[in-house]
């Protein structure tokens, strides 16, 4: 299993978003969504626009640990959604596949993601990338491990710090401070 990285850029973060909105708006809210709402692609897909319309905030089961989680729409997320949606019926797919009602599947959202950001030179992403860059992103407004702790799940803030990148950030800062003559 390999190690996915968040984007920790937010010039980069803006260039793709600005490609994919160019090549495939579903793509680009994808991408949006899970930068912005920090939860699992297996979470994301299952999305339908009714869960959005007229809606203040989400509220889900997450597959992965069975929590309920609730949380209001980041104003600039909801902004984009509510164009997205606008045309849609109710039950919609918000991320559909070509092939009947369903989504896209977990499988082609990493095909997407690993386009998108490869042109933009990121390696090492993943679907989790999109998670773990919400979490560093909010990490960095907040300093709050503690807060990402429990969003994500986490039993630990060593746990959250690796997860989303820190400890590997802070260990090359250490590594290129050191100085011995």
């Amino acid at each position: 299993m390999n190690y996915v990285e968040p984007i920790r850029d937010t010039e980069v973060i803006q260039r793709i978003a600005s490609n994919l909105k160019q090549q495939n708006e579903r793509d680009y809210m994808m991408f949006c969504f899970g930068i912005y709402t920090g939860l699992r692609i297996s979470d994301i897909l299952k999305f339908r626009v009714k869960d959005i319309k007229g809606k203040r905030g989400y509220n889900i089961r997450e597959t992965k640990t069975g929590k309920q989680k609730s949380y209001d729409w980041n104003p600039t997320l909801k902004k984009e959604l509510d164009k997205f949606i606008n045309s849609k019926k109710d039950d919609d797919y918000l991320f559909p596949s070509r092939q009947g009602n369903k989504p896209i599947t977990r499988q082609r959202a990493y095909q997407i993601l690993k386009i998108a950001c490869e042109s933009e030179g990121v390696s090492n992403i993943g679907t989790h990338t999109l998670r773990k860059t919400f979490g560093y992103h909010t990490y960095q407004n907040t300093k709050d491990l503690g807060l990402l702790m429990d969003m994500f799940n986490h039993a630990s803030e060593i746990i959250t710090m690796k997860y989303i990148g820190l400890t590997q950030e802070m260990g090359n800062k250490a590594i290129k401070k050191l100085k011995y003559f």
